[in-house]
């Protein structure tokens, strides 16, 4: 699947993306995409991250532009920048973020991203 196609109903969100999409493939040269029907993966040996559309908050709660990125770590991190967060078995944590601005992806976010792909080395899969 194209990426755009991916973004055919959420168009105003492209560029959000691509600023995201720019940030990994900076700190993850040698990162792989996979586009799939319901979400955008990227993994090295293994995914350390997903963009979605998944709805993790209330949609009153959620900006007019957004997409979901999703990490796997090794503990629940505490932010408030978390949506949704959910052991989803002993020691692994999915942790689910509400992205709506380029000013989100920040230093804090690409430290989280930086341990999602140590984990997800370590450890395996999403």
């Amino acid at each position: 699947m194209d990426t755009l196609l991916f973004f055919d109903a959420h168009r105003a969100a492209l560029p959000l993306f691509a600023a995201l999409e720019e940030l990994i493939f900076e700190r993850f040269p040698e990162a792989k995409k996979r586009v799939q029907k319901t979400q955008i993966t990227y993994c090295r040996r293994h995914v350390f991250a997903c963009v979605s559309f998944a709805q993790v908050k209330r949609r009153a709660e959620l900006p007019e532009t957004w997409l979901t990125l999703t990490l796997g770590l090794p503990y629940p991190l505490e932010s408030e920048r978390v949506a949704v967060k959910t052991e989803v078995y002993p020691g692994r944590w999915t942790t689910h973020f509400v992205i709506g601005s380029k000013e989100e992806l920040d230093g804090e976010l690409l430290e989280w991203l930086e341990q999602a792909c140590a984990f997800s080395e370590s450890k395996g899969r999403i």
